[in-house]
């Protein structure tokens, strides 16, 4: 399988990009900050890929899931290639009669299979992970 994207200078630091499908951003590691840095945009992949993995796993076990956030922090090398070293996420679970096993074994299977984003950062950063459930009426 092939994906294709484009990122095309637009001044300074700032770049704007498109996505095989048509979307686009800006990417900006200027003063200004029209959007996030290519780092940051690496870190808010990696949280997008594991909180569809979490929602659709959760799902298929028959959760019912009203809410899913992700928050990762993470920790870059000192000297270049400033790589990702440690990344912290926290899973915050929305839904009625959450099952803490259900969460936790959606976590692994994102984080150990299914996230291609986990999978690679795990090469060079420490991930670790934490959840909390909140039940809603």
């Amino acid at each position: 399988m092939t994906t294709e994207t484009r990122v095309t200078w637009v001044e300074e630091r700032r770049f704007v990009g498109q996505s095989a499908s048509g979307h686009g951003l800006v990417l900006d590691g200027s003063e200004e900050s029209l959007g996030p840095s290519p780092m940051e945009l690496v870190l808010m992949g990696m949280a997008g890929c594991t909180a569809y993995d979490v929602v659709s796993i959760l799902e298929k076990k028959r959760q019912d899931v009203r809410g899913l956030q992700v928050r990762a922090s993470a920790e870059r090398a000192e000297e270049p290639p400033r790589v990702y070293t440690r990344i912290d996420v926290t899973y915050v679970v929305r839904g009625k009669g959450i099952k803490p096993k259900a969460v936790e074994d959606a976590i692994r299977l994102s984080e150990e299979k299914y996230c291609s984003a986990s999978v690679m950062l795990s090469k060079t950063a420490k991930i670790t992970t934490h959840y909390r459930i909140e039940e809603v009426e």
